[in-house]
């Protein structure tokens, strides 16, 4: 079968660096390659080297061959490749008018139209009427994902590239991806995958390379490597999905952080109604639900970036003002807030150290050789190096900027600390690994508290309680393994019914 996409023997040197080295790769028609491996380990370096793309800077050998020269790519950030400005019917019938420039006018029209439906339908976008007629913004994150496939497909493109497509994406949502990728490899489209989910991985890969520092360490049919991996990095990397760390739950402490019951709105519109809720010191309180329910809407009242709201928040039982800019220091180091998007938090003219160092500085008062020290001490038990922090933000992957952030809100001392998807950019042992820390941190400090904004169950399992969302409203509550095991509000059961196994080889 002839190779639709080749590389081989791909060197990708920055600042006299390889960050891939020696990768070769070959691509099916309407076959499934996964890329897997941690953050920094050359997967999406490897990808984009498929469009012709590559860091600034960069020097390149090694061959990469696209006979059609068609490749679509979907990143891990659709809406940052599509047009704000423009409704969407209008973007797609764009890239569509210019595959039949050859038809007579006449004919040109009812071509176009059956074009974009046809893509819209491949790509699995509900409702595609109405979603034609929105504005990006509009959509979800899912939605914005399946408009720029639709665009690939629209284009011909013979191969994919998906980039951690089910990153922070809950459980409903990712198994409908999977049928979505699945669909386009039917069509006899190529697809590489790019991935730290190996949930997603084992239900659709037939192929799986294993990526290291920028080599590959094992390549293998899928069933193969699942059943016997032959190299150590793979072995742990998938001994760590079966891994779990738990915070059990503290003596009764002290409430330190309190809300009435709590309306948010955006604009006019209700988006979240929680009845009162209570987090005590010592305790993690992990929030579950579908995106757009209102998890991280909570998170921003919480900590001042959402004042548009009803019901006070309290902090050891003074209230906290709406807005963080009329908060003081030390509220404002009290409560910290670890983002989902890490890259847009950081800025990108200043090295990523500078910032971490910046917090401990202008919130604790620190001497900066002081708090330079505890930055480093942080930021390696997390796992980065000092030479990889001194970069400016571009330079680090998702993954490390997760990791750069979490450092960063630490060097706060906050009373509590709410992380957004933390963990969903992040491989099984490097998630274990942050996983780890927090509990320890939660262990060893005693007065700290924790509230994870996730759609991981497996991270959820980390909690004290539960709480889960649905369209913004508070469905159900209670203690972690009370609701993981024995859900009772019919969403929370389907929730956990479809985290439980992905099926294995989905699209076959």
């Amino acid at each position: 079968m002839n190779a639709v996409a080749e590389i081989e023997n791909l060197r990708v040197d920055v600042g006299g660096r390889a960050i891939v080295d020696g990768v070769n790769l070959r691509v099916l028609p309407g076959r499934i390659i996964a890329l897997v491996g941690a953050s920094g380990s050359g997967k999406t370096t490897t990808g984009l080297a498929l469009l012709g793309e590559y860091p600034a800077g960069a020097r390149v050998t090694g061959d990469v061959r696209v006979p059609d020269g068609l490749v679509g790519y979907v990143p891990q950030h659709p809406g940052a490749v599509l047009n704000p400005a423009r409704r969407i019917g209008a973007l797609l019938c764009d890239i569509a008018r210019t595959q039949v420039r050859d038809l007579p006018r006449r004919q040109r029209r009812a071509a176009i139209g059956e074009r974009v439906l046809r893509a819209v339908s491949l790509a699995q976008l509900p409702d595609a009427t109405a979603m034609l007629r929105r504005f990006p913004h509009q959509l979800s994150g899912g939605q914005q994902q399946r408009v720029v496939l639709a665009q690939a497909l629209l284009l011909g493109a013979r191969v994919v590239v998906a980039d951690e497509p089910t990153t922070g994406q809950d459980a409903l949502t990712k198994r409908s991806i999977v049928d979505q990728l699945a669909a386009v490899s039917r069509e006899g489209i190529a697809v590489v995958l790019l991935s730290h989910d190996l949930d997603v991985v084992r239900a659709l890969a037939d192929e799986v390379l294993v990526m290291r520092d920028g080599h590959v360490v094992e390549s293998a049919p899928a069933e193969r490597l699942w059943l016997a991996p032959r190299h150590p990095w793979t072995a742990k990397l998938l001994a760590s999905e079966s891994t779990t760390t738990r915070i059990e739950p503290a003596s009764e402490g002290g409430a330190v952080l309190r809300t009435g019951p709590l309306t948010a709105r955006h604009g006019r519109t209700a988006v979240l109604r929680m009845p009162e809720l209570t987090l005590r010191a010592g305790e993690c309180l992990a929030v579950v639900g579908r995106s757009g329910s209102g998890k991280t809407t909570l998170a921003r009242c919480l900590t001042g970036l959402h004042r548009n709201h009803d019901g006070e928040i309290l902090l050891d039982g003074i209230p906290l003002p709406r807005s963080l800019r009329d908060r003081t220091r030390q509220q404002l180091a009290a409560v910290q807030y670890v983002f989902q998007d890490a890259r847009a938090a950081f800025d990108e003219h200043r090295p990523v150290l500078h910032q971490v160092v910046r917090t401990a500085v202008r919130l604790r008062g620190m001497a900066e050789a002081d708090a330079l020290t505890e930055a480093l001490t942080t930021l390696f038990g997390l796992g980065l190096t000092e030479d990889l922090v001194r970069r400016r933000p571009d330079r680090l992957s998702g993954g490390e900027l997760h990791r750069a952030a979490l450092a960063r809100a630490l060097l706060a001392r906050p009373r509590v600390l709410i992380c957004d998807e933390i963990t969903s950019g992040l491989d099984t042992i490097t998630r274990q690994g942050v996983l780890d820390t927090l509990a320890g941190l939660v262990r060893d400090r005693g007065d700290l508290s924790l509230i994870l904004i996730t759609h991981d169950l497996a991270t959820a399992a980390l909690a004290t309680r539960i709480a889960v969302l649905e369209a913004g409203n508070l469905v159900e509550e209670g203690p972690a393994r009370q609701l993981l095991t024995a859900p009772q509000h019919p969403f929370s059961v389907r929730l956990m019914e479809t985290t439980a196994q992905l099926p294995a080889r989905a699209r076959a």
